[in-house]
This record gives structure tokens, sequence and C-alpha cells, in this order.
């Protein structure tokens, strides 16, 4: 017969291999009472958001390093974070990272709530992430549910109907799961046993400490769970980027609507992204040369091509759109990463 799956035997495994993260107080290092700070939980939650651990840590060490509290965050400049976020993707959330962390100085005194309505209440932040940092800062017993859980849930339980749909049957099963007793240790440990031993290919089965409650282990399906639905076909959009250098070394940029794709970011001005060709709209009056190739990139919903056209222009000509940028203040670094291809085909190898 086989067992049912037992929160206290995932702790003990986690208090043994539990992964070493930046923003993490591993139970082994922890002192008597103490727990996470909730603003790192917070902060590595809305990074990991879509985002890989491997992708994740050395952006988190910097911006803890540069704003080492939430308070430090909250009375950062709004182009230094942006810039600083360059590279993770879904700027959105750098906005509501900002929104939030004023929210919580503004109207917390600059103490995270301890409750999860209270978290909920701040801006940007949804049920993941408020149970995610009511479990792991506060020690409540909240459900947390991302991408790993989700694969460990459904493996435990053998569930077969696909994702999306299967999302509230999972959630279900992880809350009731959650132990009263180390809640926030409870949830990080499904997160690392989903991330190291329960992976999407060849899990090792063999070192799980469920592996006697596992009913996909049991049926042989475990390499087939989660189900997915059907990916969709992403469509293809068509774009131009102007990059223009005017003779003393400035780049012409201009800062994208708040709303959108990387709303709020400095980037090269362009055409809009459409299926079909847009018109030609130069920033500046100017001899524009085509390059050979194109920068591409692909967010979530649709693949980008983007024709790069360059241009030299002199002092006295002023921009139709956007600002000049001196060499002392410009960082290709701070672009967006599809900013970042146009700017690396203009420069060439």
């Amino acid at each position: 017969m086989r067992e049912t799956p037992r929160p206290q035997d995932l702790l003990v495994w986690y208090d043994r291999h539990a992964r070493a993260l930046p923003w993490r107080v591993p139970p082994r290092a922890r002192v008597p009472g103490g727990r996470p700070d909730p603003y790192r939980v917070w902060l590595s939650e809305i990074m990991l958001q879509q985002t890989t651990v491997a992708a994740v840590k050395p952006y988190f060490e910097a911006f803890t390093t540069r704003w080492p509290t939430v308070s430090d965050l909250a009375a950062a400049r709004d182009e230094d974070v942006m810039a600083a976020w360059a590279g993770l993707g879904y700027y959105a959330r750098a906005r509501n990272l900002l929104k939030c962390a004023r929210a919580v100085v503004a109207d917390h005194g600059g103490v995270f709530p301890d409750t999860l309505d209270g978290l909920l209440s701040l801006p940007g932040v949804g049920p993941y992430t408020a149970g995610a940092v009511a479990a792991i800062a506060f020690d409540l017993p909240a459900t947390v549910v991302d991408g790993n859980v989700e694969r460990v849930m459904a493996r435990v339980h053998d569930e077969h109907t696909p994702l999306p749909q299967a999302k509230p049957i999972l959630t279900e099963m992880a809350a009731a799961l959650t132990p009263a007793d180390r809640p926030g240790d409870y949830a990080q440990a499904v997160m690392d046993l989903g991330a190291t031993i329960c992976t999407p290919r060849n899990p090792a089965c063999g070192l799980c400490p469920w592996r006697g409650a596992c009913a996909a282990w049991d049926a042989g399906t475990a390499v087939e769970l989660p189900k997915k639905a059907p990916k969709k076909r992403k469509p293809t959009r068509l774009g131009i980027a102007y990059l223009a250098r005017r003779v003393d070394g400035a780049w012409l940029l201009e800062r994208r609507p708040d709303k959108g794709l990387l709303g709020g970011m400095l980037g090269w001005p362009g055409s809009d992204w459409a299926e079909e060709a847009s018109p030609e709209s130069p920033p500046i009056r100017a001899e524009w040369k085509t390059l050979p190739g194109e920068a591409r990139h692909t967010f979530t919903h649709f693949h980008l091509r983007l024709t790069v056209r360059t241009a030299l222009v002199p002092m006295d000509r002023p921009p139709g759109r956007g600002v000049f940028v001196g060499p002392e203040d410009f960082s290709p670094s701070d672009l967006p990463t599809v900013m970042r291809k146009a700017f690396d085909l203009a420069r060439g190898p």
C-alpha cells in the first residue's frame, strides 16, 4: 500500500539539502526565532517570476548591495532602478517594485505587513508573492505554488489534468499538505525538491524523500507529468530601430511609454511593432544606412525582428523625438535586451 506524503519527511530532507541562495536563510544557519528579511524574500520572489535562479542571483546581489533596505529602494530614482533591471525582462515588474517599496515606506513605516491580507494590499503583490512572503518571511501557513510545486504535486498525486486547467487542482493539493509547523521551510523544501530532484526531465526518483508516497512513481508516469495544453503558435512582428549617433559620440535615445512592453525603459527610437512592416518614422533628418541582418528577440507572446538603421548626424541638428545622451552617460548594459541586440548589430564584431 502506498504511503501518504508526509511534510516531516520532506523537512528532514530539506534540513540536509537546502540550496544555498543569496536571499535565503537556510535552516541550519538560522538562529532560534530568526527569520529571513521580508525585503529580501519579496525582492527575490519578484525577480524570480518567469526568470531562472541562475539569472536572478547577480541581479539580486547587485540590488541588495546598492539598495540594502526597502527604504533605500523606495528612495531610488526610477531611471536608476530601470537601468539596474535591464536584462531581467518583464519590465512591468520593475515599475511595480518601486510602487510597492514606496507603499511599504509611506503606508507601513518601512515595515512589510505580516499578514496575508496586508501583503495582498501592496501594489504588484499577487497571491503567489503574498503567499511566499507570508510563509518564508513570517512562517505563516500560506500555500505557495510555483512551477516546481505544480510538478511535484502532479507527480505525487498522478494528476493528469493539463496545465493551466490543473492549477486550482494542484493548488488545493499543495494547500492540503502545507503544515502548521515550519510552513516557510516546507514551502522552500517543495521548491527545492522540484528544482533538484523532481526535475522536468530525468527526475532522480531514487533520491526522493517522497518516492514511497508518489503515485506517479507507482504508475510509471512521472516523466509525463505535469501534462500541458498545446501552446499556441507565436506570431512574428516586424519593426525598425533607428540608431543615430552625433559627431561628439552622443546617442539618440527615447524613453518608452510607461504602459506596454519595455515600459519606462530607454531605448532606440523606432517604428511600431506589427505583423506587417510599419511606415518609415525616422526620429531625425539624416542619411540612414540599413545594416545587414536583423536584431531578433522573443517576447512572451510574439517573436520580434528588427531592421536596424544607423546614421551619423551633425551637432546642430535637433531630433524630432528623443534626446541625445553623451558617451559618459551611455552604457549599453542599461538597455533592455532587444535594444542591446540592435546596438550590438550596429557596433559589429
